[in-house]
């Protein structure tokens, strides 16, 4: 018994050491989170931060005044990507700054709605100190094709020949044929208004307008009008035509608040997009380049203006050619000056490219699932971009983060990363759910915006002027064939009498013909034969 004694003793020392050590560690832990996530401006719980599996008291702020450095929020499907998308849009909304979220999968419209108090969400919020009360949102239902809601639509003319290039994957003879057409149909006063706009001029300037056109603006290749068609009509076929057109949409809709100074939440229903990713990028980057030509240059604003949320972004870069890829990463590094955030909200990482991921300055990372090998590799990539630190193994860690849990890391206001911490987040205050086609119905009959882009105008574009014109000139070159007729056609058969009959002409050719030979003969001139006289 007495040799026990010091064994208990040695035991119960080295267990409450370790409680001493796991104590001061989970201190210095909490004094570091609360340091890196204090900030002087406007800034939002997100959650509290986690350690060892529990919740400590330090809580995870963001900040309003960075969100214009944009930001990821990743992870494996159903570890809570998108209710953390939804939280954040119900932040800013609150704090008056508008919204736009891209919905691909149709699960976003539920933040018009009140959500419903259920145990979990009461014991979720009991951990986290927070007071959740239910709440629907101001939003307005978009659509890019003929779904109920808001219509979205752009002009040929306002892309430009540039982007539009882009778009297309042209190299840079075909571009500079793009920019001959836009010069042509600027200097002649024809609108590009959609598609068949653009399609009529590449016709013509292939056929019956290629000589006058080669005199002004030099010599134009058949071969690439013909390939510009091809990646035209390729675009159609995704369904393009819906897109291009009149009443064009004003960026400025966008940015509203409504009477109670929540932001508005614009949420475009883009759920027919997936099988057309060319489309959607298309979409993506003309709105990019129109929000950052209309918006004023704002400097370091106290918050931004705008956030836009892309869900599912890997359809925005898997059909993107390298030209349209160079173009969105100049777009996002220079919008932010205009106030602008964009957050992305993928599965996996690595599925942004890595010149624009260095771009995000907010990265929430959900749990991500280690599979296959492949999977393991992209986990220890992903460890990669997040700052070093000594409390997580962040890449075991990533495979064991519960649903609606994540690591998270942002630029403070000095634009310095804060620590890496292991947070529990807030749950959405709205409907975690879709709408009902009722509800949807309720919504799109209060708007003003749909009624204001409801209508479809078709005004007298490069189409209707060309189609004039070569109906014109069709109609001049008959009345000149006209004209030349008369001159040209045989004259007319004389009415035949007796005499014209063959016959007839046959035997007064043969009369005549005896007559003459007896006259010439009395004459003694006739005949071809001289005659031998006689001699008698």
């Amino acid at each position: 018994m007495s040799l026990l004694i010091p064994f208990i003793f040695c035991r119960d020392t080295c267990i409450n050491l370790l409680k001493i050590r796991r104590m001061s560690t989970v201190a210095a832990f909490t004094e570091s989170v609360k340091n890196g996530y204090q900030f002087k401006g406007t800034h939002v719980k997100i959650g509290k931060a986690m350690f060892d599996g529990a919740v400590t008291e330090a809580d995870v702020f963001l900040p309003l005044k960075t969100m214009n450095r944009h930001g990821l929020i990743a992870g494996a499907t159903g570890t809570g990507k998108t209710k953390t998308l939804q939280m954040i849009s119900e932040c800013l909304s609150d704090h008056s700054v508008p919204v736009l979220l891209m919905d691909i999968k149709g699960d976003l419209s539920g933040i018009a709605a009140a959500g419903s108090a259920n145990e979990k969400l009461q014991s979720r919020a009991q951990l986290l100190g927070i007071d959740w009360q239910p709440a629907a949102y101001p939003v307005e239902l978009m659509t890019l094709s003929d779904q109920p809601g808001v219509r979205l639509r752009a002009t040929v003319s306002e892309f430009g020949p540039v982007l539009l290039s882009k778009i297309l994957g042209l190299n840079d003879t075909q571009g500079g044929l793009v920019a001959m057409i836009f010069k042509y149909c600027d200097d002649n006063k024809m609108p590009l208004v959609d598609l068949k706009d653009f399609i009529k001029v590449l016709q013509f300037v292939s056929d019956e307008g290629k000589a006058e056109l080669e005199k002004t603006y030099g010599k134009i290749s058949t071969t690439s009008t013909g390939t510009i068609l091809r990646k035209v009509i390729e675009l159609q076929q995704q369904g393009a035509d819906v897109f291009f057109g009149e009443k064009s949409f004003e960026v400025e809709d966008l940015m509203r608040i409504n009477e109670e100074g929540k932001g508005m939440i614009s949420v475009l229903r883009v759920t027919d997009m997936q099988d057309r990713p060319k489309l959607f990028s298309t979409f993506m980057l003309q709105l990019l380049a129109e929000l950052y030509a209309s918006s004023p240059e704002e400097g370091d604003l106290d918050q931004p203006k705008l956030v836009l949320f892309i869900d599912e972004a890997h359809l925005v870069f898997n059909e993107a050619s390298d030209a349209l890829l160079q173009q969105l990463e100049t777009v996002i590094k220079l919008i932010r000056s205009k106030g602008i955030g964009i957050f992305f909200c993928t599965q996996n990482p690595q599925d942004i490219p890595a010149a624009i991921l260095g771009q995000l300055g907010l990265k929430v990372q959900h749990a991500l699932r280690a599979f296959t090998a492949a999977d393991r590799k992209t986990i220890k990539q992903a460890a990669e971009n997040f700052p070093e630190t000594e409390f997580y193994d962040t890449a075991e860690l990533l495979t064991q983060l519960g649903i609606g849990e994540a690591f998270v890391t942002l630029l403070n206001e000095k634009g310095i990363p804060t620590p890496l911490v292991h947070t529990m987040l807030c749950p959405p205050k709205s409907r975690m759910d879709v709408l009902t086609d009722a509800e949807i119905d309720s919504i799109i009959s209060k708007s003003k915006l749909v009624r204001k882009y409801g209508e479809v105008i078709d005004l007298e574009s490069a189409y209707e002027i060309l189609t004039r014109k070569l109906e014109a000139a069709a109609a001049q070159e008959a009345s000149q064939q006209a004209e030349e007729k008369p001159s040209s056609r045989k004259a007319e058969p004389k009415e035949q009498t007796i005499f014209d009959n063959p016959v007839v002409k046959q035997i007064g050719r043969t009369a005549a013909s005896v007559i003459t030979r007896s006259l010439l003969g009395a004459l003694g001139l006739g005949g071809r034969t001289s005659r031998k006289k006689s001699v008698w």
